[in-house]
């Protein structure tokens, strides 16, 4: 994703330009600082358009919430942006990734799941192909030259992967909503794939061209030749700029196939919520559940599990095999690139349990679930 400063007024696009020259010719702490108000100005023009909808049981009229409110300002939004920029470990620049075999055009039997980066992930069952949070952007930000940069490519070109069927999008939040992937990838297809989605995300699905989707409340679904996929409750926030916080609505996904239920936990904190889908849908073969991006925890524990929590996840959904994702492609937080992988590992014998249960997979490899089914 990335924008021109349209969205902002004539006195704030100055205010913009003038910083930009500025920050250069400062010391580091002074930088940072410029930096951070940059962050701020330009963030607040590039707001998505919220949720018209009338009030329900998660939606006030004006804002979404969760099933225990969070009580973030923007304040400590701003607060987290000075912490990410001073004391974050240092990542490496670039990371090579080995190409692996392309996956095949369809999978009748089993649940095939194929790592491509970040929360990307392609899911193929009972001959249906979902890509979840699609992102192949450089940067994970609205803007080409600041943001987030990935430290790899994806593990499947664009150009290589099958036809997708189903695109899930759990929030708005630019490393799971990128419009830049999303057209590419509708372009590039014969027909349009299925994007599901939550409330209030529609407007800028419509903004950027893309015409066949759908906006779920949680626990509304939509049938496709066979599989069920459900949009389920998940404890997280939204928003694209400053100014659009929690006005369009985030979640999971239950993908209900021939050879056993998927989940998809898009970007969450811990809640009851994983129990409840349990409860719901019954023993999971595979669940998709993120394990980085949680440091510093007065302000992550609320959106992010850190790895204890998605290893508790995936005792609640009494999941055959969980997947480990949202780690090692963006420097979003402040904890080392390696340390989910070592904290998941640490989280995992503390509960008795082996690796084989919960696993990593590199950049395009994909594992198969239940390949007899």
């Amino acid at each position: 994703m990335n924008t021109d400063l349209n969205g902002c007024s004539t006195r704030t696009k100055t205010m913009i330009i003038k910083l930009s020259k500025v920050i250069f010719l400062t010391n580091l702490s002074v930088r940072n600082l410029i930096a951070l108000l940059l962050v701020g100005l330009m963030t607040g023009c590039v707001a998505a358009p919220g949720y018209k909808g009338s009030a329900k049981e998660n939606f006030d009229g004006a804002v979404f919430t969760n099933r225990e409110p969070m009580h973030k300002s923007i304040t400590d939004i701003l607060k987290l942006g000075w912490s990410l920029m001073t004391q974050s470990a240092d990542w490496p620049a670039n990371i090579t990734v080995t190409r692996q075999e392309v996956p095949k055009a369809r999978v009748e039997t089993g649940i095939s799941v194929s790592y491509i980066n970040h929360s990307t992930v392609l899911i193929q069952a009972g001959n249906v192909n979902i890509l979840t949070d699609p992102i192949y952007a450089e940067r994970a930000s609205p803007f080409r030259f600041a943001g987030p940069k990935r430290v790899h490519q994806p593990g499947i070109r664009l150009e290589d992967l099958p036809p997708i069927d189903i695109i899930l999008i759990s929030h708005n939040h630019y490393d799971h909503l990128d419009t830049d992937s999303l057209t590419r990838l509708v372009n590039q297809q014969s027909y349009a794939p299925r994007i599901l989605t939550g409330l209030g995300n529609s407007a800028l699905l419509d903004k950027i061209g893309l015409v066949n989707h759908r906006e779920l409340n949680w626990n509304d679904s939509e049938q496709f030749k066979g599989t069920k996929i459900t949009f389920t409750e998940s404890r997280h926030r939204s928003g694209r700029g400053l100014t659009d916080q929690m006005q369009t609505l985030w979640g999971s996904f239950v993908i209900e196939t021939t050879s056993g239920n998927v989940y998809f936990a898009g970007d969450t904190g811990y809640d009851k919520h994983f129990k409840a889908a349990k409860e719901k849908f019954g023993a999971f073969a595979l669940s998709i559940i993120p394990i980085g991006a949680y440091e510093p925890r007065w302000f992550m524990k609320d959106v992010h599990l850190n790895p204890a929590e998605a290893v508790q996840a995936h005792l609640d959904l009494n999941s055959e095999l969980s997947l480990a994702v949202h780690f090692g492609t963006f420097q979003l937080t402040l904890e080392a690139i390696e340390q989910p992988v070592i904290d998941l590992a640490k989280a995992l014998k503390a509960n008795h349990l082996d690796e084989q249960h919960f696993i990593t997979l590199k950049p395009g490899a994909t594992h198969v679930v239940r390949p007899e089914n």
